[in-house]
Formats: C-alpha cells, structure tokens, sequence
C-alpha cells in the first residue's frame, strides 16, 4: 500500500483510507506498507488492526521517531534505508495499490510499475483514484502513451479505479 503520511492530507483522504483497511479485513487480505502511524497511513493501519486483521510495516531506522513508527503492528520490520523499505515491501506484498499521497507515494507507485514494465515482478498495481486525485497524472500518462514513451501493454499495467471495492477486486483477479 502506497499513501500519504503527511498529517496536512485532508479529512476525505484518511475516510478512505480507513474504509479501504475495513474492506480488506472483510475480504481477509492484510496489509504491507510503509510502517507509520501517521497520516492515511495511520488511518488504515489502525483501521485493519481494529477491525482484527494483519498489518506489516516496512521503516526506515531513521524514521523510527515514536511520533512516526506505529507501535502496534502485527510486524515492523526496520530497514536501513529507503531502497531497502521498497525491496522488502515488494517481496512481502502480492499486489500494490497506491491511494491518494506525495512525492513519497509516486516515488513508490512508479517503481513498482516499472519494475513490472522490465520484468522485475509481475504483481498487479493500482491506482485509488479518490475524488479524482490522480486526474492530472492519469491525463500525464495518456500523454506518455500518444507521445510514444510508454508502451501501450505498459500502460495497461496501471490499473485504476475510483471505487475501493472495484479496485480492490481488479487487483485480486491475477491471484485467483
């Protein structure tokens, strides 16, 4: 799971990221993400731990501070740095999902889809397309695509969605 930690992130943004953690508990798929307690990603880690299902987080030491590590996961791993957080996070997760978030949230969202455009996984990955968050960059990548820089069975990788059930049930579809 990719998402915003910013503790600015609006209201509507930590709803659906707390109601997507409820839905993946009803559908009993547990969670891999950054590790923080904070912002969306507080919201849905807590959200999953209530309602009783699994979350796995993946921290750099550094930002080990107690004010953005969460403390209450059914496993923290603590890495030592940023590349080392996405390798890890992509050996324990079957699927990537980014949600509404920052420079930090594309970073992950594009390495994932470029890994799997160069065949470095072939996990499914989408894109919660909240509110239209990512309009701007979903209109980017149609650009990319006519422009010629981006495959058209490259583009078809991203998967996106503006319903949490649709998306959640796309991405689910490849595993069986």
């Amino acid at each position: 799971m990719f998402c915003g930690s910013s503790r600015t992130s609006t209201q509507r943004y930590t709803d659906v990221a707390a109601s997507l953690g409820r839905l993946l508990v009803r559908r009993r798929i547990g969670v891999v993400y950054g590790g923080a307690s904070v912002g969306t990603p507080g919201a849905l880690a807590d959200a999953v731990l209530a309602a009783g299902g699994e979350v796995i987080g993946v921290i750099p030491r550094a930002m080990m501070a107690p004010e953005v590590a969460h403390s209450r996961l059914t496993q923290q791993h603590v890495v030592e740095g940023m590349h080392e957080r996405k390798a890890l996070m992509s050996a324990l997760s079957d699927a990537f999902l980014a949600l509404p978030g920052g420079a930090g949230t594309f970073d992950e969202l594009f390495e994932a889809w470029t890994w799997r455009n160069v065949g470095l996984h072939d996990k499914p990955i989408g894109v919660l397309d909240a509110d239209g968050f990512y309009a701007p960059l979903l209109a980017q990548i149609e650009r990319m695509s006519d422009d010629g820089f981006l495959p058209d069975e490259d583009r078809a990788r991203l998967l996106v969605d503006d319903d949490l059930g649709r998306i959640v049930d796309r991405l689910c579809e490849p595993l069986g």
